[in-house]
């Protein structure tokens, strides 16, 4: 009896040990890929509780979530013989996990292994320029070199970055010093249209002024309220006496006959010309001239300066 009770307690607890390794759980992230005697099951098995054949069977799980992969940064000469160093990252997901567990050892590393050669490839076959502007359509080139091997090992990819582009530092002055003379350049053209939109409208306004000769001495006027309006200083403007007689035969009449009545009624009418015309000098006063009498000699003292005086010759 106590063999026979020793012979149950070994069954039962080899069959408890039998269904416990029978039972698998798979993730809902996961698919489950089964081999019985090293064959290979057609059906996969998914999320929740999985029974497996004691002995016979071994499954292999597959994870059906994106992966990212970066790309480590590879050295490269582009078609204009411009040395760069790029790096990427990947972004790709298990489509088909039978594939996945036959048809590739280890699909993470062979699917590094073919972006680092397609990366490299891409930078052989672009220029700097576009590297650096125009990183969309190199992503896409990638995304198809990448994706053509890895459709046949039940890979998807979904996305693939170009993430930074190093540059020699040589490179990177040349490439300053162009951006510097292109702003330059803008800016000269920026400066010579502004000043052709200023001479169109400093031409509409001489043509204005022209018109009108009264607005160039309102424009002179408004120029030094403009000028003495920061500080207080004394603002020396000299005025020609040709400038006032064209002013004075610009004015109209009526505008005359209003200036000379208001300083009539002051007391005080004094017109341009009058006050444009010159003076005349006060008459120098001359010395009288004195005369000698006859008969009387010439003395030293009344001579004029600056002549000598000689006295009469004597009569023998």
């Amino acid at each position: 009896m106590t063999v026979l009770w020793m012979v149950l307690v070994l069954v039962g607890f080899m069959m408890l040990v039998s269904a416990a390794t029978s039972v698998r759980v798979v993730q809902q992230f996961e698919r489950g890929v089964v081999f019985r005697f090293g064959r290979l099951q057609p059906q996969t098995r998914g999320p929740g509780l999985a029974t497996l054949i004691p002995i016979a069977d071994r499954m292999q799980k597959v994870s059906m979530q994106v992966v990212t992969l970066p790309v480590p940064a590879q050295d490269g000469i582009t078609s204009d013989n411009v040395t760069v160093r790029v790096d990427a990252v990947v972004y790709y997901r298990v489509i088909d996990p039978v594939r996945v567990a036959v048809d590739v050892q280890d699909y993470g590393s062979a699917i590094l292994q073919v972006a680092q050669a397609s990366l490299r490839s891409i930078i052989g076959k672009s220029e700097l320029d576009d590297l650096l502007s125009n990183r969309e359509r190199l992503n896409q080139g990638l995304e198809l070199m990448i994706d053509n091997p890895a459709v046949g090992w039940g890979v998807h990819i979904d996305r693939v970055e170009i993430k930074d582009v190093v540059l020699p530092e040589s490179m990177k002055r040349s490439m300053s010093r162009q951006a510097e003379a292109e702003r330059e350049r803008r800016s000269r053209v920026i400066t010579a249209e502004g000043e052709l939109q200023a001479s169109k409208q400093l031409a509409e306004a001489a043509q204005v002024m022209a018109a009108n000769p009264a607005a160039l001495q309102l424009r002179l006027l408004q120029t030094v309220v403009e000028v003495a309006a920061e500080k207080n200083s004394t603002l020396v403007l000299p005025f020609p006496v040709e400038l006032l007689r064209f002013l004075e035969r610009s004015t109209p009449a009526e505008m005359q006959h209003l200036l000379t009545g208001s300083s009539t009624e002051n007391g005080a009418a004094v017109t341009t010309s009058d006050a444009a015309a010159p003076r005349p000098r006060p008459a120098t006063p001359r010395r009288p001239v004195r005369r000698s009498r006859p008969g009387r000699p010439r003395s030293a003292r009344g001579s004029a300066p600056g002549r000598a005086v000689s006295d009469p010759p004597s009569s023998r």
